[in-house]
């Protein structure tokens, strides 16, 4: 699933839905922490969260400057 833009309330719901217990909002709009099997990884909009066959999320992170 792709992470929505900051002001995208229904996809924002959507996304918090699906990954349950394995998501985070954090203090600043837009970023969400996601438990993946390497601990915890912060996903902004544009990135992929991805479930993976064994049953846990990967953040495929956009092409960023800066990163």
């Amino acid at each position: 699933m792709r992470v929505p833009p900051a002001h995208d309330a229904r996809n924002w719901r959507q996304l918090w839905a699906w990954l349950g217990e394995d998501g985070q909002a954090l203090d600043h709009p837009g970023l969400a922490q996601v438990k993946t099997p390497g601990g915890w990884d912060i996903a902004r909009p544009g990135d992929w969260i991805v479930l993976t066959v064994s049953g846990h999320f990967h953040v495929a992170h956009s092409g960023r400057a800066g990163r």
